[in-house]
């Protein structure tokens, strides 16, 4: 496979990544969203640590996102742009950053985004496969979260 090949098949796979991700959060699927981080962690905007591994980020998801009996669903929808990605030369690792937006109705809330910001990745090929290392949560406008979160300290 050429070196051009091997980056437009990156490519693939971690955009793939990133929005398996936002269909994973959607579909309350927090088990599919850790297997996303089996080997990787979760950091907020200033780098703190708020998961890492498949048990932490499960554990995380489920104590901090509000799933609605009906669906069994955080009744969110992400919208993922302007991704950018940056294949290593090295071919195993990559950076990326895309912007974010959730929209969320439920009984109580109207259709409406309720948080938006930006992911800033770093991936890393493990055993033939491309993973998240870590994923810095960069919030830049928030709205009513009520609706949610299980907690909104």
């Amino acid at each position: 496979m050429t070196t051009s090949e091997s980056t437009s098949n990156a490519r693939f796979e971690i955009e793939r990544l990133v929005y398996n991700y936002a269909n994973c959060v959607d579909a309350g699927n927090f088990a599919g969203v850790a297997e996303l981080f089996a080997n990787g962690r979760l950091v907020g905007p200033d780098g703190t640590l708020l998961a890492e591994g498949y048990t932490e980020v499960l554990a995380f998801y489920r104590n901090t996102v509000r799933l609605y009996t009906a669906t069994n669903t955080p009744l969110t929808q992400h919208v993922v742009s302007n991704l950018v990605l940056d294949i290593g030369e090295s071919e195993d690792h990559a950076s990326g950053s895309c912007s974010f937006t959730v929209f969320q109705q439920t009984d109580l809330l109207a259709l409406q985004p309720i948080i938006a910001g930006r992911y800033e990745d770093k991936y890393v090929l493990q055993d033939g496969c491309w993973q998240i290392g870590e994923r810095r949560m960069v919030p830049l406008l928030v709205g009513d979260m009520s609706q949610h979160l299980l907690k909104t300290d």
